[in-house]
């Protein structure tokens, strides 16, 4: 018989890259329920308490707050497609591989894109997009990416949406790697367009896009001169499927859908500010157990990212061998550097359900192994002993 036809179990993963992260039992649970039509009443009832749980993790009030069938970068696609009509001018805030992206699909939109490059391992200097701004008459919106993933940065958002809106621009912002896990607060930063994923800090497999637009940017999608260029993410046409009308317009993912709601249930039981510190709290622990190890860190003191932090790999270690030795011995997956600093830096998450000490302990213990291993010296338990004193200082 051929071994496709054999039945797959895939191995326990502790899954500590950039993405995905592992799923609270309760919604893989919730993911096995019998399925129901995409326009069964019982499950529009579902997609009502999905819309009210995500603007209460979004922190807004928006009307237009749904998840689009497709992950993050399907986010990223229907935040910029929504807004964007070709003629029209974007200034991208670029300070890693993500917001690069951005510049990309601005341009495929047919907007003129305009890149603020700042240094990977930096935040997006508000000032620099000042003065960006100033050299363009009429700008239709500033992106910017608000946890860049392939560097662990955390970039300021709300003096950003400030000089935005001096200049009549709206903001759209990536959260993808932060919401659930980081301060997202839309409405109090003003933000215009916030799209996020589900396979980090929210603790659901990947496959959703949570989206957000403010009155500002409904009002600019409503009064577009073209058409949105993508009719599936076409906000416009899936407002009235997720709306009061219920409109058909495709064949959502049921069973995600079933699991993004027990995820945010999770989410907001725990509730969103003890979220964050625990977050922030095993961030610092894990930190101070890689500084131990005399590992250095990317991303710049003062912007680094509670979610996913990113280390050099020390002189004289190979990245992929250390990767893959955790992976086939430990089962633990950490995540490699993209572009310019691919085989240079190992990004780590800590993400919704593996931001626990439990976790970070096991891939300090393992890491100090396998680089005792390659040659690399180490203190015996001296990481484990400092992530330890942090974690006992927070309680």
């Amino acid at each position: 018989m051929p071994k496709y036809l054999d039945e797959f179990h895939p191995p326990t993963r502790l899954l500590m890259g950039a993405g995905p992260s592992n799923v609270n039992p309760r919604v893989l649970r919730a993911m096995s329920a019998p399925l129901l039509g995409h326009l069964d009443p019982d499950f529009i009832g579902v997609m009502d308490d999905v819309k009210s749980m995500l603007r209460l993790v979004f922190q807004t009030n928006n009307n237009l707050t749904i998840p689009i069938s497709g992950t993050g970068t399907a986010g990223m696609e229907a935040a910029l497609v929504n807004v964007l009509e070709p003629g029209d001018t974007l200034v991208t805030a670029v300070n890693g591989y993500f917001g690069g992206r951005l510049s990309d699909i601005g341009a495929r939109c047919g907007a003129r894109v305009h890149q603020i490059d700042t240094p990977w391992g930096e935040p997006v200097d508000p000032a620099a997009v000042e003065s960006e701004l100033r050299k363009h008459p009429k700008v239709k919106a500033v992106a910017m990416v608000h946890a860049e993933t392939s560097t662990g940065v955390l970039s300021p958002v709300e003096e950003i949406a400030r000089i935005a809106h001096r200049h009549n621009a709206l903001l759209i912002l990536d959260t993808v790697t932060s919401l659930g896990g980081v301060e997202v607060a839309v409405d109090r930063w003003d933000v215009d367009v916030c799209y996020s994923g589900t396979q980090k800090c929210l603790g659901c497999p990947p496959g959703l896009a949570p989206i957000t637009l403010s009155p500002r940017a409904e009002e600019a999608l409503n009064h577009r001169k073209t058409p949105v260029q993508s009719w599936y993410f076409d906000l416009s046409l899936l407002s009235s499927y997720w709306g009061d009308n219920r409109a058909y317009h495709h064949t959502a993912p049921i069973s995600m859908i079933f699991g993004l709601r027990e995820g945010l249930r999770v989410v907001l039981e725990e509730g969103l500010q003890k979220r964050f510190q625990r977050h922030q709290g095993n961030a610092a622990a894990l930190r101070a157990g890689l500084l131990a190890l005399g590992l250095e860190l990317f991303a710049k003191d003062g912007c680094r990212l509670p979610s996913l932090t990113s280390v050099h790999v020390p002189s004289g270690v190979t990245d992929a061998r250390v990767r893959t030795a955790l992976l086939r011995t430990y089962n633990i997956e950490i995540g490699g550097g993209l572009g310019p600093v691919a085989g240079k830096v190992w990004r780590i998450g800590l993400m919704g359900e593996n931001s626990y000490p439990s976790s970070l302990f096991t891939l300090l213990s393992a890491l100090e192994t396998i680089l005792t291993g390659e040659g690399y010296e180490v203190a015996p338990g001296v990481a484990l002993a400092a992530a330890q004193q942090v974690i006992a200082g927070a309680t």
